[in-house]
């Protein structure tokens, strides 16, 4: 669209970008200094070519067909890959190859990790050679890959795969820099007297700031409504959201992250411990707040009064090992000087839960 409107009525525009884009963007560097090796050839002679830039002769007509089959397009000139022509084939028994199709076939999408101790029971029983756990992964990869979906029936009677969607990780080496470089959220589930109840959690990971809100829904919305007042309650722009892979975190919580450009992180299934923070938050809330209030959970208007209470206990007054000793407001405010934190007012009668 830009481009359309620079060049509306100039002749010849349109032609000129296209040059410069696939000039700046599609040609490299290589491509380049070979062009430039070929006009210095067309200019000066083979000898000097030759003698100048080190170059077999039979080379550079081989760049001169690659640039003529080409069409005269730099692009030609790129290097390819380097990979040989015949490829040597992974001559491998027979039986080790069925062993992990059958292991692959019982415990579908088993890792390679996995596989390689039975294989090599199996192979210590037979008189084979086991092969490493690379070669197990290369194997598989020869073989198809030997991926299994599980499938369900829509309302129509279809049979449909269910794919695991691919979702942006959290990075292994991933550490907090300031607060609300990422916040952490999470939720409890308790039952009481048959009926379930929610505390949706979240903490800073860089000054353990933490937030909880008692609710009745596990639904997407909830979620949002929460987010909503932890963005209301923290005085921070929150630059990365880390939840795990629930469906309250989908449709409309990812719906208000996308609206506020806010990166999100989900950590990888079964692996609690890449939400540490969280999960921590979670432990000290239930065996110093939910342990004795859990009766009040069956009205969560009456429990969130008394959590608001302890949670600004817990982020002014109370003392972490984590900070060494300090409290989240304080570790806030030592480790920036300019730090204008305030906590809203909760003894005039007005919390925060009103406003939602």
């Amino acid at each position: 669209m830009q481009i359309h409107r620079l060049s509306y009525q100039v002749k010849g525009f349109v032609r000129i970008t296209d040059y410069a884009l696939r000039f700046a963007y599609m040609v490299t560097d290589q491509a380049k200094e070979k062009a430039r090796i070929l006009n210095f050839w067309q200019k000066y002679g083979l000898t000097a070519t030759t003698e100048a830039f080190k170059i077999k002769e039979r080379t550079l007509y081989y760049w001169q067909a690659k640039l003529k089959k080409g069409n005269g397009q730099l692009e030609a000139l790129n290097g390819g890959s380097k990979a040989p022509k015949n490829k040597r084939l992974r001559l491998w028994p027979e039986p080790i190859k069925q062993k992990i199709k059958d292991l692959r076939t019982e415990h579908p999408n088993l890792s390679k990790e996995k596989i390689h101790p039975f294989l090599l029971v199996h192979c210590q029983e037979n008189n084979l050679t086991c092969p490493s756990v690379s070669t197990i992964g290369n194997l598989i990869r020869d073989m198809g890959g030997l991926r299994t979906f599980s499938q369900r029936v829509s309302h129509f009677g279809k049979v449909k795969l269910l794919k695991r969607a691919k979702v942006l990780r959290k990075p292994r080496n991933f550490q907090a820099l300031y607060p609300g470089h990422c916040g952490s959220f999470d939720t409890v589930e308790k039952i009481i007297q048959g009926c379930r109840r929610y505390v949706l959690t979240f903490t800073d990971v860089y000054s353990r700031f933490s937030l909880a809100w008692s609710t009745t829904s596990h639904a997407s919305l909830a979620v949002k409504e929460f987010f909503n007042l932890v963005t209301f309650l923290f005085p921070y722009p929150l630059a990365y959201a880390l939840t795990d892979n629930g469906s309250e975190f989908k449709k409309h919580f990812n719906e208000e992250l996308i609206r506020l450009h806010v990166a999100y992180y989900h950590t990888y299934p079964k692996t609690p411990k890449m939400n540490a923070h969280c999960e921590r938050f979670n432990m000290s809330l239930q065996e110093e707040y939910l342990d004795y209030h859990q009766s009040e959970l069956l009205l969560p208007e009456k429990f969130n009064v008394g959590l608001m209470k302890y949670l600004l206990w817990y982020n002014t007054e109370r003392p972490h090992f984590g900070l060494k000793l300090q409290t989240p407001v304080n570790f806030i405010t030592n480790s920036s000087p300019d730090c204008k934190m305030y906590l809203t007012n909760t003894v005039a009668g007005i919390f925060p839960f009103d406003l939602l």
